[in-house]
């Protein structure tokens, strides 16, 4: 009976398993795949894993709070600013829905702000009184070659009359005098009075250099037939007499081509106690794309963009006044791409890294160096690799910033192209004569690259993509944390979520790293499915939070002046190795000049911390702070904030 028993089980065993066999192989892909991700998800939440790799968490806002954001700025109040404008839609700009939004990483609450104009592809940083400064955004959004119905493109107004400027509104009419064609005017022109020159030695009479002014001017009527193929003189309708002779248009062809998108000159303060946009004077020249740098005065410098027309600023560069809150150009003539990436060095002189955002010539202002923008000279910075790839690249001032060392990192070719870089590039300014060398190397060629300073000198370099905008499913889902010291890259774990185009990363107080955005230009590796763009925020703990304990700080002032020290308390301040104060960051575009690490020197007494500001002005900015404490373990505080006046 034993026996037979024993039979029917093992019948019925060996039954069973031909049908698990069976059903595993008809599933077997599934099964693997739903094995690999379980046991995937296990070791990742091991905490030996996430000590050494850090851990990547996925915030999903409620459908109503989503949006595409495009900037984020970290403000003084620990919240953080996420501007989208119209989010790179044209549905929304076309209805004017321009989003802004306050989150609070702490709470998890979010806010909308009514936002003021479309601060879509803005400039902004940090200002003195803790407000951020946010000038430029969309006029127009750009139209390819096949959407554009009207043939139009630049006028150039000129006017010779010495004796008045001449102001044309908009709807003024241009009639060529060869082809007979009409144009009307989009916007207002101011062309100012021409200009007398005389003979330096004799002092007689030479000639009138006319005053120019540039429009944005189309067809009244749709159709190919309307085009111009050559440049032509333009009469001016409605004028008469001396001013009909003195004042004209000169045209080069107006066709059907692409219509870049065209900047506001729009500028405002974001106060973040008050939650609001407060609007200050607008800019001198409309900006799309600018970047905003702090001088050693405190003035703030707007350089680049696409203007009211869409051409690029011809380096006409303007500084704004925080206590006047108005512009004024400066008396210094140069021109960069869009978002070009410049930082103020301690000897009150512009680095250019060469990283920018894509629009400007190919030739013109892609040479990385040293600017003084007082004098207008500019020193070039050799042995830079892979020169022909920066657009889409990322620099970062490696901590701590008295050390004046950047790093350039990865990149892609010019415009649309397919070219990407996996090289870093170091250059050490307080070389006697600086030079690029090469850092450690990534895996990929890497466009869009993210990179945020941690609290223990090291950096974070996250995400990016192999191609333009993510094309052919190119997003790379990688991280690595360069070790400053070392100069090394160590891979930790990977994002959940690709980013790209219009994405960046943002270090919070609590020494987590925030990343947002990527606007893929499509959705599939075969390039046929629209992109969508990713809505979701994902929050990386470094691995430095996932040790046993980790150094407190509290008390002390909430203003240090430069040169003077202050005192907090830390109940582990025997522990504390390293003093650091962080500049908080606005990013956007690969672009984030305000994000420093300055090294403070400290003493300790029982459990009080004194730390002492550095004293130069273009090392420690005017502004908020965040002051960090980090132990002989290389675990960091949360941050105190510390305003320097």
């Amino acid at each position: 009976m034993k026996d037979r028993a024993g039979r029917r089980r093992a019948r019925r065993f060996a039954i069973g398993t031909a049908v698990v066999v069976a059903l595993a192989g008809m599933n077997g892909p599934w099964l693997y795949r739903f094995g690999t991700e379980k046991y995937h998800q296990y070791a990742i939440n091991k905490p030996e894993y996430k000590a050494e790799n850090g851990k990547w968490e996925i915030v999903e806002f409620p459908e109503e709070y989503r949006q595409n954001t495009i900037h984020a700025a970290l403000l003084r109040t620990g919240k953080v600013l996420l501007v989208a404008g119209s989010g790179n839609n044209k549905k929304n700009f076309d209805a004017k829905r321009y989003d802004t939004r306050i989150w609070d990483p702490v709470k998890g609450t979010i806010k909308k702000v009514p936002t003021p104009s479309d601060l879509f592809c803005t400039g902004h940083t940090q200002l003195a009184n803790g407000n951020l400064l946010i000038a430029g955004g969309t006029k127009r959004y750009e139209k390819l070659k096949g959407d554009v119905t009207k043939a139009g493109g630049l006028m150039i107004v000129h006017n010779e009359n010495p004796d008045k400027p001449m102001t044309l509104p908009p709807g003024t009419r241009f009639t060529g005098k060869g082809s007979g064609k009409t144009f009307v005017s989009k916007d207002p022109v101011l062309v100012p009075r021409a200009e007398k020159v005389f003979d330096p030695a004799t002092g007689a009479f030479l000639r009138n250099d006319p005053g120019y002014g540039r429009v944005y001017v189309e067809a009244d009527k749709s159709g190919s037939q309307y085009e111009t193929g050559t440049e032509d003189n333009y009469r001016i309708h409605g004028l008469t007499g001396e001013d009909e002779r003195n004042t004209y248009g000169i045209a080069q062809k107006l066709a059907l081509d692409k219509k870049d998108f065209q900047g506001i000159r729009d500028a405002f303060e974001f106060d973040p106690v008050a939650e609001k946009y407060i609007k200050v004077d607008p800019m001198l020249e409309a900006r799309w794309y600018p970047t905003l740098t702090t001088l050693s005065d405190g003035k703030i410098l707007s350089v680049s963009g696409l203007d009211d027309i869409g051409q690029i600023v011809p380096g006409k560069n303007e500084v704004y006044d925080p206590k006047t809150r108005t512009w004024t150009y400066t008396d210094t003539v140069r021109q960069f791409p869009t978002y070009p990436a410049l930082f103020l060095k301690q000897d009150g002189k512009i680095f250019y890294s060469g990283s920018n955002a894509g629009y400007g010539p190919d030739d013109v202002g892609r040479d990385p160096g040293i600017w003084d923008v007082e004098t207008n000279t500019f020193t070039k910075i050799p042995g830079l690799s892979d020169a022909d790839m920066l657009e889409t690249s990322g620099t970062v001032l490696l901590p701590p910033a008295q050390d004046e060392k950047y790093m350039v990192i990865g990149g892609g070719g010019v415009g649309e192209s397919k070219l990407a870089s996996n090289k870093t590039r170091l250059v050490d300014l307080k070389d006697g004569s600086p030079k690029f060398v090469d850092g450690p190397t990534m895996e990929k060629g890497t466009r869009y690259p993210q990179s945020s300073i941690l609290p223990d000198d090291t950096v974070m370099v996250s995400g990016g993509s192999e191609d333009y905008r993510g094309r052919g499913d190119s997003n790379i889902l990688q991280a690595r944390i360069y070790d400053t010291a070392d100069n090394t890259f160590k891979r930790v774990a990977d994002p959940l979520v690709g980013r790209n185009y219009h994405a960046g990363s943002i270090l919070l107080p609590d020494g987590r790293l925030m990343f947002f955005g990527s606007d893929s230009l499509y959705g599939d590796k075969a390039n046929t499915k629209p992109g969508i763009f990713e809505q979701r925020i994902e929050i990386y703990t470094p691995p430095y939070l996932y040790r046993d304990s980790r150094p407190d700080l509290s008390g002390g002032p909430q203003t240090v002046e430069r040169g003077a020290s202050g005192t907090f308390t830390s109940q582990a301040a025997a522990s504390v190795k390293k003093v650091r104060l962080i500049r908080p960051s606005a990013s956007t575009h690969v672009t984030d000049v305000d994000q420093r690490s300055i090294a403070l020197d400290f003493k300790v007494s029982g459990d009080q911390v004194t730390v002492t500001v550095p004293k130069g002005k273009n090392l420690v900015q005017s502004g908020w702070y965040m002051l960090f404490v980090v132990d002989d373990q290389g675990t960091p505080s949360k941050a105190q904030w510390v305003k320097v006046p």
